[in-house]
């Protein structure tokens, strides 16, 4: 068997896992946060860009169901488009097309996305996205998304 198509199924693997327990959390519309444990390590940290509204690192599973519902506040739909994915040792890296619904004016956001995952035991530890213009989605949410943020 190919080892580079072995390793890029275990990448998209993990990243089917992770998305697929993200958005089981997200619909039951609960705080249960140890329904995230099947994909995210206790100790895991997403470092999020300093110019979005959902800013900073975000740690632990109480961290990053937080960040979930903050993202779920501001975004309506966010989808993912044209995903791909390739690993060395623990490392994932992951590229698509991200496409941000704005709840607050239905406005869309279509740009190139990246992330850096790191996966520990099956599950991720750290991860940093990569938005290709954050500037575009300041603007495309408005002041008033981002005024709240600061305020």
């Amino acid at each position: 068997m190919d080892k580079t198509l072995d390793r890029r199924s275990t990448a998209v693997e993990l990243l089917e896992n992770m998305f697929d327990v993200e958005m089981r959390f997200l619909r039951s519309d609960s705080d249960r946060v140890d329904m995230l444990a099947g994909a995210f390590h206790a100790e895991v940290v997403v470092h999020e860009p300093q110019s979005l509204p959902y800013a900073g690192d975000w740690n632990g599973l109480d961290g990053i169901g937080a960040l979930f519902h903050k993202m779920q506040e501001i975004w309506s739909d966010v989808a993912v488009e044209g995903l791909q994915a390739s690993q060395s040792d623990d490392t994932v890296y992951m590229s698509c097309t991200l496409r941000l619904t704005a709840r607050a004016n239905g406005a869309v956001v279509v740009q190139p996305f990246a992330e850096v995952l790191r996966f520990k035991e099956g599950r991720l530890i750290e991860g940093t996205p990569f938005y290709y213009d954050t500037a575009e989605i300041a603007t495309t949410l408005g002041s008033s998304v981002l005024a709240a943020e600061t305020a």
